[in-house]
């Protein structure tokens, strides 16, 4: 037992040493069961391992590593027939760790455990824990929550297929997310188009194309690998910023620092000023000749030049654009740059290589002129706006409290009322045309920036802005919210918040001078604090991991929170821990803490919440709710960003149910 303990304390070390405190997290497990007749069922536990790594069998020799098991809570609505057993054969290799042979899976393994229900429906929940190694890592013993919620419907999968994503570290990779985020990047890359320095190159392009019109299919090769050339220019830049942005804590560092933050602020600020025409951005001009000279050699290959070329020269144009992009995915998901730039390079593409193709399309374009400067005129307006979300962040992290949501809203509301009067003709930039008459499609425009602008106005007044949640400071810091918790009035407040009195407290919340608890709810910012009041209160406690700066904590809390019956809950069955992962405030000496994951000193709020959930849930995702009684041990599957009110309150449910079978007990 001993030699087993020194061994995997050494992996869990040798892990640390090896990852720089990185997440070393190669397994996703999916849960699903089968009706097997009668009341009888077979769960179905599958674990896919990435390539080069393996999980360790159920039976291991004494001495040898954490073999995989299955513990299941004890209920009285089910009974286990038999024990679990692997459905996939193991590989039995030589561990020279262990120094004798190992029963190991790669790839996939997937293991059984019969049951019988003693209703018609019921849940299973329990935990798989389990070791994962590759040739130089190994990760430490780990738990993954797993519930089946089983009917007599059949054969069916006991969470939806969003939920079975969930990695075992308790994040989600949404597909919702990122195919809106392709669609996004789609539309600013037909938006570069529409900009001065690339319309007009259409027509060249063609004409480059067509030089060679005795040879159709000649000519529809080229143009193709030229679109092509595009597209793979743009997704190597994507790629180059997703691997940079690759491990744990880097994303949350670029978006919450001060430092890359002012920097983004004053790089927005400069394409603004440049799409409004007072200097252009352009790239060293020996780029462009070196890919130019290139083109005039002729072959297969002068087209990837010629994409090459065309990249280049538009950048004084797309490079505001691309880098918006490339800010916003490289804070998120990894996959967001690669998918962000080929989204921009397919659009963006697209009608070179389709007016290339067919050239006598080209008929039907308009013809260049102001229209394309006022494009670009327009697109400086939102640049100037979109800026204001870095200045945000830097308040709100460091709890500066100077911009307010009434400051931001009155600056959004001044930059849009100048686009509007932009559209009209009433302001005028010196490469701008004269407007002599308002067309249908401008004057449209025009509506819809002044109904903008008119529904900013109603966030001077407390409404709360829900879809325009995650780019705006939090309501609590506006002066209509701050009149209402006064006056202890709900008048001004959202139609679902109903009182600030609900929910006493056992004592003053730490930090309270720095947070705030959203929709006039009570609650702690400290971990150890919020337990011993749940545990005075006999309540669970719901740990709500989130950030200053994480736009999907704000849609959480602006769609998903207010709801009547999600709010009801939150007030009245739960003690709230609010942890913010990003905050830069310092605490005093003696409140710092070493690290159990990289054993560096934490000496922030936001450097020790991100250990805990790191050291205690296996993830540094935001947002993450997590139910757990009054010791901190969760009582269900924590609960990613999930937007549907339904499955949230289900959700909420459950933990109650829990919380309350055990303690009935």
């Amino acid at each position: 037992m001993l030699k087993r303990l020194l061994l995997n304390t050494g992996l869990f070390i040798f892990l640390v040493a090896n990852t720089g405190g990185q997440i070393y997290d190669p397994v996703t497990w999916e849960f699903n069961y089968e009706k097997k007749g009668g009341n009888r069922y077979e769960l179905i536990f599958t674990a896919t391992i990435e390539k080069g790594s393996h999980i360790y069998a159920i039976d291991i020799p004494e001495g040898g590593p954490i073999p995989t098991s299955f513990k299941f809570d004890t209920l009285p609505v089910f009974t286990l027939n038999g024990n679990p057993y692997e459905v996939t054969k193991p590989e039995e290799i030589f561990d020279e760790a262990f120094g004798f042979k190992i029963r190991t899976f790669s790839n996939k393994a997937e293991f059984r455990q019969n049951i019988t229900g003693n209703t018609a429906s019921f849940r299973v929940t329990g935990t798989v824990n389990f070791m994962s190694c590759n040739n130089t890592t190994c990760s430490p013993p780990k738990d993954v929550e797993f519930t089946f919620n089983i009917g007599d419907k059949g054969v069916s999968s006991p969470q939806t297929a969003e939920q079975n994503q969930i990695t075992s570290t308790g994040s989600v990779k949404s597909n919702r997310g990122l195919l809106k985020f392709l669609l996004i990047s789609l539309l600013a890359g037909f938006a570069g188009v529409l900009t001065p320095c690339v319309f007009p190159m259409i027509p060249m392009t063609v004409a480059f194309f067509s030089r060679d019109s005795g040879n159709k299919r000649k000519s529809a090769i080229r143009a193709l690998i030229f679109g092509l050339s595009i597209v793979l220019i743009y997704s190597l830049l994507g790629i180059i910023v997703s691997l940079s942005s690759a491990g744990a804590g880097f994303a949350n560092t670029l978006a919450t620092h001060w430092i890359p933050n002012l920097i983004f602020f004053i790089l927005f600020i400069t394409f603004a000023v440049s799409f409004f025409g007072a200097f252009e951005i352009i790239l060293p001009n020996k780029w462009v000749s070196g890919a130019d000279s290139r083109v005039d050699r002729g072959g297969l290959i002068a087209s990837f030049f010629m994409g090459l070329t065309t990249v280049i020269v538009s950048f004084s144009c797309t490079g505001p654009i691309v880098g918006a992009l490339l800010v916003e995915a490289a804070s998120g998901d990894v996959l967001r740059p690669t998918i962000g730039m080929f989204g921009f390079g397919l659009a963006f593409a697209l009608p070179f290589t389709v007016f290339a193709l067919f050239p006598s399309v080209m008929a039907r374009l308009p013809k260049s002129g102001g229209w394309l400067n006022s494009v670009k005129v327009v697109l400086g307006f939102i640049m100037l706006a979109f800026s204001m979300k870095f200045l945000m962040t830097i308040d709100s992290v460091y709890s500066l409290k100077i911009l307010s949501r009434d400051v931001y809203l009155a600056i959004w509301i001044v930059i849009f009322s100048l686009m509007g009067l932009y559209l009209m003709g009433r302001i005028k930039f010196h490469l701008d045309s004269e407007v002599k008459y308002i067309g249908a499609f401008r004057l449209f425009l025009i509506i819809a920036v002044f109904s903008f602008v008119v529904y900013l106005f109603t966030g001077l007044f407390g409404a709360p802005l829900t879809g325009l949640s995650a780019l705006l400071p939090p309501q609590e810091t506006s002066r209509s919210y701050s009149q209402a918790k006064e006056s202890n009035s709900d008048q001004a407040m959202a139609p679902s918040i109903t009182s600030f009195n609900t929910s006493e407290l056992c004592s003053k919340p730490l930090y309270a001078d720095i947070f705030e608890m959203p929709l006039g709810l009570k609650g702690y910012f400290d971990y150890r604090q919020g337990l011993a009041c749940a545990k005075e209160q006999g309540k669970p406690v719901l740990l709500d991991f989130k950030g200053h700066a994480c736009a999907n904590c704000k849609l959480m809390e602006a769609k998903v929170w207010p709801d009547p019956e999600v709010l009801r809950r939150l007030r009245d069955n739960f003690v709230i821990v609010s942890l913010y992962a990003d905050d830069r405030t310092v605490l005093p000496q003696n409140e710092w803490i070493t690290s159990s994951v990289d054993g560096k000193v934490k000496k922030t709020i936001g450097k020790i919440v991100e250990d805990l959930e790191i050291s205690k849930f296996h993830t540094n995702a935001l947002p993450l709710y997590v139910i757990t009684d009054y010791n901190g041990d969760p009582l269900n599957r924590p609960m990613p960003t999930n937007l549907k009110v339904k499955d949230y309150k289900n959700w909420l449910d459950e933990g109650i149910s829990i919380f309350e079978s055990r303690n009935s007990k």
